[in-house]
């Protein structure tokens, strides 16, 4: 996802180009054999972050199942780009994997798009500081 140099950026780099949001949604996916229950952290159009102690490797293609507060249950697929490992012996904040958006429908890139919108609104004006999520 870097550009210029051929290096790939550090997580969230992408940030620029598509505005993420704090968020507290469930998602389950799966992965071949794996099936799992995890949280996402934050949206955007074009991918999650899913909270986790235990990220897929990098590469790994999965299908992702979730349902946003403002409507709408998705089944999608995605691909692991990057992996924050949890590491028990030190600091870890923030263990998980950013999950891109592998075939987003038009409608659910339009459902999103709004959620990511409606958020960064009431962060603007409100200054909420805390995720939205399901009730």
């Amino acid at each position: 996802m870097g550009r210029g140099n051929g290096k790939q950026g550090p997580p969230g780099s992408e940030r620029r180009e598509h505005e993420r949001v704090p968020v507290d949604l469930r998602v389950d996916y799966r992965s071949e054999d794996t099936f799992l229950f995890a949280s996402i952290t934050n949206i955007s159009e074009m991918g999650i972050f899913i909270e986790t102690r235990a990220p897929l490797p990098r590469g790994t293609q999965l299908n992702l199942e979730f349902e946003l507060p403002t409507g709408g249950r998705f089944s999608e697929r995605g691909e692991v780009m990057w992996v924050n490992p949890y590491r028990p012996e030190g600091p870890n904040l923030n263990p998980g994997m950013g999950v891109r958006f592998l075939e987003l429908s038009g409608e659910a890139r339009s459902k999103i798009v709004e959620l990511v919108r409606k958020i960064a609104y009431l962060d603007d004006d409100e200054e909420s500081g805390g995720p939205v999520g399901q009730a």
